[in-house]
């Protein structure tokens, strides 16, 4: 398992670095205050997110920065990718399977880091403090919850 991982992400590494040498029109500079939170309706209300490069909707990679507000909870779900998260600011929660269980898993701080192979259940949540988290995956992505009443997307 821990090898299936490292080679997904050195080939996703090493695809993009072949394709900006390629094209070289890949290149993008953001300051902070460029970077712009949206509401999403992926998220339960309150998770907002801000696209930095890419586009999960199509085939390659890309890099999205999620904004939780205090104590916050992603239902489990899982993506039909590989997904990797690292936790800028605040702090996550990271528990694995299908039902929620804040006592379990494990609380990663600012600095710390989540390789998710795909189709893999796992759920996510906040303390008292909002935290900020960048996910780099290559799409097409999706969230699909294990629970389809939990999918924000489907209540009107």
């Amino acid at each position: 398992m821990r090898r299936m991982l490292l080679t997904a992400a050195m080939l996703a590494i090493a695809g993009t670095a072949l394709a900006h040498d390629a094209a070289n029109d890949g290149t993008k500079e953001l300051a902070p205050e460029e970077i712009v939170f949206r509401d999403d309706p992926a998220f339960p209300n309150g998770g907002q997110t801000a696209l930095l490069h890419g586009d999960p909707d199509k085939p390659g990679l890309f890099i999205l920065r999620i904004k939780f507000p205090p104590n916050y909870v992603v239902p489990p779900h899982t993506h039909p990718g590989f997904e990797t998260v690292t936790v800028l600011t605040g702090a996550m929660g990271s528990g694995m399977g299908e039902k929620v269980d804040t006592t379990g898993g494990k609380m990663l701080k600012a600095g710390g880091m989540l390789a998710l192979p795909a189709n893999h259940a796992h759920y996510v949540w906040t303390t008292d403090e909002e935290t900020i988290i960048q996910v780099a995956a290559v799409g097409p992505f999706d969230l699909i919850y294990i629970n389809p009443e939990d999918d924000p997307r489907k209540k009107k």
